[in-house]
């Protein structure tokens, strides 16, 4: 029999693998249920009165059409050594948390911590040039004092350049998958996705034994952009893949560099299309880069410490006159310091729309400064 946690997990696992059931919808029925084990155990009547569920939905659901694959893969993964991070674990990435999209359960390997304070993407073409690979390189050694995790996708050109980077400068580095974990795409990267598990690792959202279809690769994209607070783009074509992962990055409210290239050069023509159209912020230098989002070396941790809250906070303040919405804000800024957006968002369970206009709100009433970088602060 197995434990209440364990259980828990099987049945989302389930979920995952019944067919025409997508994340949105997983989160829905789990929200609506109270468990995934509550999921199964509702009848068809509840069940289809659910938004998003359909007859054919309810009936998969009701035959536990997904379970036998659930079974099968939670084995693989003991046997194989994958951890897998559920949306509702604490190991689950927080910067994916708010993501209307985010994937219902990540599975990874390696060494790594998912909400490392500074994160950043870096992305490109697969025919990287000389240029492109001594600009991704030179980037990566100049992040070495700032300690981040860089996320990429372990593909040709930029990609698998800015992880033998990271490798060779002691830098946590994570591959985001359009495959499973037990199939290496390119299979010529094998190695070095080997090497990045001792400091750093490998993430997808597939199953084990996956294969890298076509239209895994742009959902693979919105992964990186997610976790990133960041992306850079180092070198792309006019319709290159890089750009999709941009496309998320705005959509998600991240922070997205270009770096500038040969205008005679076609995979330089995304990057520089991306900083006329205002789209992305031109890259001359990781110092450059730094300074305009707030990363301050001075405290590595992206917040202020204790004693700085200490001095400029009274412990015993009390928020009287603002909304509960504001005051559960104001409390979060409190407890915590500076704190990004998304991850102000996940913590008051706000969305994104609603919270910014409340924290515009609390600008004008002198209660909150705002950052670099979509952050904010107390005053």
């Amino acid at each position: 029999m197995l434990e209440s946690l364990e259980s828990e997990k099987l049945c989302t696992l389930a979920l995952v693998n019944t067919p025409g059931i997508g994340a949105v919808t997983i989160r829905q029925l789990i929200s609506y249920c109270g468990s995934a084990e509550k999921v199964f155990s509702s009848d068809y009547k509840k069940l289809i009165k659910i938004p998003g569920i359909g007859d054919k939905a309810a009936r998969m659901i009701l035959k536990k059409e997904g379970l036998p694959q659930a079974e099968t893969e939670w084995a693989n993964c003991i046997r194989s050594g994958a951890t897998l991070h559920f949306f509702s674990d604490s190991t689950y990435p927080n910067r994916l948390k708010s993501l209307y999209d985010a994937p219902v359960l990540l599975y990874s390997k390696g060494n790594f911590d998912y909400n490392s304070q500074r994160t950043i993407g870096i992305v490109g073409t697969r025919q990287i040039s000389e240029y492109g690979k001594s600009v991704t390189e030179t980037i990566i050694k100049d992040l070495i004092p700032f300690n981040p995790l860089v996320v990429s996708g372990l593909a040709y050109g930029v990609d698998i350049t800015a992880h033998r980077a990271c490798l060779k400068n002691d830098i946590a580095t994570i591959g985001v998958m359009a495959s499973g974990l037990s199939v290496i795409y390119p299979a010529t990267h094998q190695k070095t996705a080997k090497d990045m598990e001792q400091n750093g690792g490998l993430v997808t959202e597939n199953a084990l034994y996956t294969k890298p279809d076509f239209m895994r690769f742009p959902a693979r994209n919105r992964i990186i952009a997610g976790l990133s607070d960041i992306t850079i783009v180092v070198e792309s074509a006019k319709k290159g893949g890089s750009l999709i992962t941009v496309e998320f990055a705005q959509n998600y409210h991240r922070e997205v560099f270009a770096v500038p290239g040969n205008l005679n050069n076609p995979q330089s023509e995304g990057c520089n299309n991306l900083i006329r159209e205002n789209k992305a912020a031109i890259f001359t230098s990781v110092n450059e880069m730094a300074e305009a989002i707030g990363w301050n070396l001075k405290n590595k941790e992206g917040n202020l410490s204790v004693t700085q809250l200490e001095g400029l906070i009274d412990p015993n303040q009390v928020f009287d006159g603002f909304t509960q919405d504001e005051g559960q804000v104001l409390s979060l800024l409190k407890r915590q310091g500076v704190m990004q957006l998304d991850e102000l968002s996940w913590q008051s369970g706000m969305h994104l729309n609603k919270l910014a206009a409340l924290l515009l709100n609390l600008e004008f009433q002198g209660m909150v400064r705002s950052l670099p970088g979509k952050k904010y602060g107390l005053i």
